[in-house]
């Protein structure tokens, strides 16, 4: 027989209510796969953009910097959303260590992914609106940074291709998005962080016609 917390025990969910405790235990995992999920996709779509510009950039560079300097509130979101599950998993949250890490070699490259692409979208940008004087040491920067990016997000991306298919749609989605509390905030999130970006691309692109000038 199960006794009230005077006795000092716990009361235990009765069988009907342990799904629903179970569920709710696991919004928070499942809230965050959700939201990174979005959010790489996002970025799929916008950095197969930015990478046909890469190939043809002395004639694509307006479209180059403004689909780069665009991609910044995303990434931020992305990077948020990841040092957010790394952090309560290393800090002992119980939901995210039932959930568990992610294999070995895709933790491991974590890091690297995330330190290359604050290396090279930061270089972007001082190149861009640095000192002129700074630019080839910048420029140099930028571009041995891509090649470690690339192919660190090649991996990156391979491994993590299921779990973006299978999720990032799902709070788009009337049949799947109320399975999950706030797919609202997780959808505002990434539509404001697109918004932030065009506005950001706008409001950088006349220092193109500056760099191309001083080069």
């Amino acid at each position: 027989m199960t006794l009230d917390g005077q006795t000092g025990f716990e009361r235990r969910p009765s069988p009907s209510r342990a799904p629903l405790v179970q569920r709710a235990r696991h919004l928070g995992t499942q809230a965050n796969a959700r939201l990174t999920s979005s959010t790489a996709l996002v970025l799929l779509v916008l950095l197969a953009i930015e990478g046909v510009t890469v190939v043809r950039v002395g004639s694509m560079l307006t479209l180059h910097v403004f689909i780069g300097m665009l991609l910044v509130p995303p990434v931020l979101v992305k990077l948020a959303s990841t040092f957010w599950r790394f952090a309560k998993y290393y800090t002992g949250s119980r939901e995210y260590r039932e959930k568990g890490p992610p294999p070995a070699m895709l933790r491991l490259l974590g890091p690297f992914v995330a330190i290359t692409t604050i290396i090279l979208f930061a270089s972007g940008i001082v190149l861009l609106l640095g000192p002129t004087a700074w630019r080839g040491d910048m420029s140099l920067l930028h571009k041995a940074s891509f090649v470690v990016w690339f192919a660190c997000m090649t991996v990156h991306v391979l491994g993590h291709f299921k779990e973006t298919a299978q999720l990032s749609t799902q709070d788009w989605v009337r049949r799947t998005r109320a399975r999950v509390a706030g797919s609202r905030s997780r959808r505002l999130v990434i539509t404001t962080s697109l918004a932030s970006g065009v506005l950001l691309a706008f409001a950088t692109i006349p220092s193109v016609g500056h760099w191309v000038g001083a080069r």
